[in-house]
């Protein structure tokens, strides 16, 4: 794992994140809503790399993979940048499912945080978790995240309804990793 890195997605990587999303889209799916089948092809995933560079060109969306050496193991984003008056992003992250529990998300999230609070000059990060997704809300924890709420059933997925839990983590926050 001492390969494991984070790097915007481009252009070049349609390939190679087409098959990551496919090979894993079932196991998403278990924990997020089904994207679009117009996604799972060539173009769909070349329509959304293109999609993320104008979000980033805009400073509204900044999308990353997570690379152990040159394999796709996961995507970290920040998404809906407010910029006047909060400064802020949501975080959202997924790992394939052979990779988890090997603490790639706690150091993706960790890199992009200082991404977050570096280079994007955010003052403060929100992202949500299911209760019962613990090994992501371990995560955000590690990083240091705070929990700030608790929405009961919030969000659809397959005709059930399920809690989500708000955390925050500022730029002046200290991880406990």
């Amino acid at each position: 794992m001492d390969a494991l890195h984070i790097r915007p997605v481009e252009g070049s990587d349609a390939a190679a994140l087409l098959r990551f999303e496919i090979e894993h889209r079932a196991y998403f799916e278990r924990w997020v809503n089904a994207r679009d089948p117009a996604f799972y092809s060539d173009q769909g995933v070349r329509a959304a790399i293109a999609a993320a560079a104008a979000a980033w060109a805009a400073d509204q969306a900044f999308q990353y993979l997570i690379l152990d050496a040159q394999r796709i193991v996961g995507r970290v984003n920040l998404t809906g940048v407010r910029r006047t008056h909060f400064q802020s992003a949501d975080l959202g992250y997924r790992i394939g499912e052979h990779d988890g529990g090997r603490g790639v998300a706690s150091r993706a999230v960790a890199w992009c945080l200082d991404e977050a609070f570096g280079t994007h000059g955010l003052w403060r990060v929100e992202a949500v978790a299911r209760p019962e997704n613990r090994g992501s809300v371990r995560v955000l924890e590690r990083n240091g995240f705070l929990q700030f709420g608790h929405s009961r059933r919030s969000f659809e997925l397959g005709g059930r309804w399920f809690d989500r839990l708000h955390f925050e983590r500022h730029r002046d926050a200290v991880a406990s990793t």
